[in-house]
């Protein structure tokens, strides 16, 4: 009985003289793909989170056809233009810091938050603020009633900054402070708080968030108008180029962009044209990009869509380190890398099953650090309920100590380096948001493009369309409109922020007014007020008004009688 010969596979068809792997490509589409293919029944687009509409397959014809040197898009991890990340060793080198966003109720409650989270593992601190805070609000503002210590810690004086890192050696922990409006004035609060513990200020390092561009374009919690706001980044940057080495003074985020609905790729670019933005106001100051371009750090989102959100991260990288160095003439490596913290998307948690979301924020987790993070915030499961409780937070961090510690990621560089796939996307991460950068010039800028409703309109079409195709079911959420369970009943524990806390904070502040030297909070009040007319750096001015226990609100309210405040134009 005669042996049937067997039919060659791919592999042996393209040795067999089937040509390039174009051809081989066309092969197999003809001859076994397109023959044999079948589709679900259950609606779902392929698509990305994103509604960029994904290939059924990517192949070696991808590089083929497009010329795809790995020397010029890839090289090695640490070498221009670091697709494959910003250090050599990457994780082999070090982890990434695993710092769990935090704060609620009063700075003591906080404190001791903050105390278990560092007893649990977590590498460095990162504060989260109550809105009034937020918004440059006393706690015993009219404005601020009912919602004092409700989504973040309250703080209103230096005071309040000391009780918050009381224990806590603030020239050895890392801290990042979640702030944007009061931004300087927080961080001055912090600066007088670790002077008064005898701290000098060149030993602080951390991460001051402080994009207010990104609050105009997504989260609305500006105070000023963009130009005088614009104009305090840049005196952070400035202060911390020349006082304070180790303190990155702008964290450019656009975890919050994508938070209010945007792709990835406009996050992507809308992201990078603001720290662009804070670069060229900075240069215009006079200071040399290679001083303080090294200290600059960015803030991204990381999704559900597993493999978009790793070509995200993998674009920024190469378009951040072509700019710096080819438009902005930047002569030292460290000025070309983009670095990076990142936290999971808390857009996509849910309030039913929230189970569920622990599996969410592992898969985000991945992404983040298989597309190269050098720091991570995991959410909590109940965060779509409440404030995480201890448990929840608990769950949280050990998800990020799991991936470092046994799935055995941080081993290999960059491992899906030269997928095909990962590199497609890749590429067209950084078309689309190229495409962006380019249509925002045009515009005359980011303010230009704020000024028109440019971002607010381009977030607003894209989160409209990821409604629409849940609504119509292309899009499953499980949970949601998906596997759904009738009558749920969430049995987790949901921490709740007591009426005690308003009642302790504005006391304080009123025992805080009550002892200080009046004459000394007036003296300082007027030489800040002073620094904003004259257009000088207001970071010594709003120092000098903490160690004098002048109050948030009194700061804020001295500086909008010279700036301003902003209402911004609805568009539809």
């Amino acid at each position: 009985m005669s042996k049937r010969t067997p039919k060659p596979n791919g592999h042996d068809a393209y040795r067999s003289g089937y040509g390039s792997f174009a051809e081989d490509r066309k092969r197999w589409e003809e001859q076994v793909y397109q023959p044999r293919r079948r589709f679900r029944k259950d609606g779902i687009t392929f698509s990305t989170v994103s509604s960029q509409e994904v290939p059924h397959i990517v192949g070696p014809e991808y590089f083929e056809e497009n010329r795809w040197d790995p020397r010029e898009r890839l090289a090695w991890p640490g070498e221009y233009p670091y697709t494959r990340g910003i250090h050599p060793t990457m994780y082999r080198g070090r982890l990434w810091t695993m710092r769990q966003f935090a704060g609620f109720g009063t700075p003591e409650e906080t404190n001791q938050r903050y105390k278990y989270l560092l007893e649990q593992g977590q590498t460095g601190l990162s504060v989260a603020f109550d809105l009034p805070t937020l918004m440059g609000y006393d706690a015993d503002d009219p404005l601020s009633e009912g919602e004092v210590g409700i989504c973040g810690v309250s703080v209103s004086c230096r005071e309040d900054m000391d009780i918050l890192f009381d224990g806590i050696d603030m020239g050895e922990v890392t801290t990042s402070m979640t702030i944007n409006g009061p931004a300087a004035i927080i961080w001055a609060f912090f600066i007088a708080a670790a002077e008064r513990k005898g701290i000098p200020r060149a030993k602080l390092a951390g991460t001051l968030q402080n994009d207010i561009l990104k609050e105009f374009i997504a989260q609305k919690e500006f105070i000023f108008p963009p130009e005088p706001s614009v104009k305090l980044v840049v005196d952070t940057i400035e202060f911390a180029t020349k006082e304070m080495p180790k303190w990155n003074s702008v964290s450019v985020s656009g975890y919050h962009i994508r938070e209010a609905g945007s792709t990835a790729a406009q996050e992507l670019a809308f992201t990078l044209m603001d720290g662009f933005c804070y670069i060229e106001e900075t240069l215009k100051r006079g200071l040399d990009i290679d001083s303080f371009a090294p200290r600059i750090s960015h803030f991204f989102n990381s999704h559900i869509d597993f493999f978009e959100e790793i070509g995200k991260f993998r674009a920024a990288r190469r378009i951040y380190a072509d700019r710096m160095r080819n438009r902005y003439n930047a002569e030292k490596e460290r000025s070309w890398l983009l670095r990076f913290h990142t936290q999971t998307a808390g857009c996509s948690l849910t309030a039913q099953q929230p189970e569920n979301n622990i599996v969410r924020t592992a898969t985000e987790a991945l992404a983040a650090v298989l597309g190269g993070t050098q720091s991570l915030h995991t959410n909590s499961l109940d965060e779509t309920l409440a404030l995480p409780s201890e448990k929840a937070v608990t769950i949280a961090l050990r998800t990020q100590q799991i991936l470092a510690y046994e799935t055995g990621v941080a081993n290999s560089m960059d491992p899906l380096g030269g997928s095909y796939y990962v590199e497609w996307m890749t590429d067209k991460m950084e078309e689309d948001a190229r495409d962006y950068m380019r249509r925002i010039e045009e515009m005359g800028g980011v303010v230009a493009g704020i000024e028109n409703g440019f971002f607010q309109k381009e977030i607003a079409r894209a989160a409209y369309t990821h409604q629409q195709e849940l609504d119509r079911e292309e899009r499953l959420i499980v949970g949601v409109n998906a596997f759904e369970h009738k009558n749920e009943k969430i049995e987790i524990p949901i921490l709740k922020v007591g009426e005690h806390v308003a009642r302790q904070q504005v006391q304080r502040l009123a025992d805080v007014r009550a002892r200080r030297d009046d004459a000394k909070v007036e003296e300082t009040l007027n030489a800040l007020r002073r620094a904003c007319e004259n257009d000088d750096n207001v970071m010594p001015y709003l120092i000098e008004c903490a160690h004098a226990d002048v109050t948030m609100g009194e700061m804020v309210r001295e500086m909008e009688a010279v700036y301003g405040t902003y209402v911004e134009t609805a568009y539809f």
